[in-house]
């Protein structure tokens, strides 16, 4: 164990970096957005502008790696992404925020992807649990870290900027000198979207709600901080509460529905999420303590729910789909992020910035309401055959070939070929509920 963690720390720390530039990056650009008189529509079509490249860059980037390999086109993502951190500085508009927003997406996308592709390449296959877990606590810590960054400077100047560019040109360091055997070139993955929906209706949509709720909170959560007096120094910590409380949360909740009908802890989760979005339209204008424990509880509440529906969707899968499946999941909830700060943003230019955790309780308790429709349609999974709760980072396609539930499903899929000489089909829906003719399931 420790000495395949070294060989991959170089890696880890590359993406530890790249996290922390990023995560100083958003919020910075909405901190300085607000200052500059942006109204927040423009805001949150900036910050959608980035989901939206985030999803190209899913779909471009392996072709990009494919052609110049891993080491240049990391090389080139890098650059890209740093040059056009310190474009922000130089062009304070909202329209050309958005399109580097869009190019932003693009470039952290093919970046981490190489990354992830990497460490899956260089993982045990039974190291891949620790290694995730590890992967998520590098997510989580230096996301929170780049949150943090705020407190250094004055976003309404450029050293900030000058700050994220500087941590995107840092993490080629790692990478550049890492000994590690460049991975195969990276593949794309088929997503069928109505399969997917046949295959776990509630986490097809669980995860587009997540990306609705998580895309208008990132986009939108620090105009509404700023709005209800927290000052600035203070946004920071208010954004980095709720990663903090989504960290303390995601494994006592998950340990949770690894007992229990995984719906029903789903359904508990989200419907709390929104009461805690009321809780936080309460403390609007209170002193800033108020709102961090407010935001710390939202974070425990929402973080872990993108996780849960990952898990509940794998429950019902075919051994071999779970790539595919969460792959497509992962699609969904980026486009729920580029829905989010959209709809968020027109509400709050529209009332007051307390629209945007009306906006989150609403999904939040439409999600509720679905989990529990749900549950009167398919019996519940017995516990002891459901899958492991595993917190999965919210990333690229190519972090589910890191987890080890893919693997296990290519196991038991050889398995089930070996020992059946007419294997299920793949594309076979759940017992309780019919799919189309079988000539027509592919």
């Amino acid at each position: 164990m420790r000495q395949t963690i070294t060989t991959l720390s170089a890696l880890l720390l590359s993406v530890g970096i790249l996290l922390t530039g990023s995560g100083l990056q958003g919020t910075l650009l909405a901190v300085r957005g607000n200052l500059e008189g942006f109204p927040p529509s423009m805001i949150g079509m900036m910050m959608s502008g980035y989901f939206a490249g985030f999803i190209a860059g899913c779909v471009v980037g392996p072709h990009i790696v494919r052609r110049v390999g891993h080491i240049r086109a990391f090389s080139v993502f890098a650059a890209i992404a740093a040059s056009v951190i310190l474009l922000h500085a130089l062009a304070v508009d909202p329209y050309v925020w958005t399109g580097l927003r869009a190019i932003t997406g693009i470039s952290l996308a093919g970046l981490y992807m190489i990354i992830e592709s990497w460490l899956n390449e260089r993982s045990p296959n039974e190291l891949r649990g620790s290694i995730i877990s590890i992967y998520r606590i590098v997510d989580l810590t230096a996301t929170t870290g780049g949150l943090l960054l705020l407190t250094l400077g004055d976003p309404e100047d450029y050293p900030l900027f000058c700050l994220g560019a500087i941590l995107i040109c840092l993490a080629l360091v790692p990478v550049g000198l890492t000994r590690s055997a460049i991975p195969a070139p990276i593949g794309t993955v088929k997503i069928r979207i109505g399969r997917l929906y046949r295959l776990s209706p509630l986490g097809v949509v669980g995860c587009f709600g997540f990306g609705v709720v998580s895309g208008a909170f990132w986009g939108m959560g620090p105009v509404f901080a700023q709005a209800g007096g927290v000052p600035l120094s203070g946004v920071a910590y208010f954004m980095a509460s709720v990663m903090i409380g989504g960290a303390a949360a995601q494994w006592p909740i998950g340990w949770l529905s690894d007992k229990y009908d995984r719906r029903t802890i789903l359904a508990g989760v989200v419907f709390l999420a929104s009461l805690a979005g009321l809780v936080l339209i309460g403390l609007y204008g209170m002193p800033a303590q108020f709102l961090l424990a407010g935001s710390a509880l939202f974070g425990a509440l929402m973080i872990p729910v993108y996780s849960l529906c990952i898990s509940h969707a794998n429950d019902y899968m075919e051994p071999g789909d779970f790539v595919e499946a969460s792959s497509g999941l992962l699609l969904l909830n980026g486009a729920g992020a580029v829905v989010g700060p959209l709809v968020a943003s027109v509400l709050m230019e529209a009332t007051d910035a307390r629209a945007l955790f009306a906006f989150t309780a609403l999904v939040h308790a439409a999600m509720g309401g679905f989990a529990l429709y749900r549950m009167t349609r398919r019996p519940p999974k017995p516990a002891d055959e459901q899958g492991d709760f595993i917190a999965v980072p919210r990333s690229t396609p190519a972090v589910f070939q890191l987890d080890p539930r893919a693997e296990e499903e290519e196991e038991s899929a050889g398995e089930t070929m070996a020992s059946t000489p007419m294997a299920s089909s793949p594309g076979a829906s759940p017992p309780d509920e019919p799919g189309p003719p079988e000539e027509t399931r592919h």
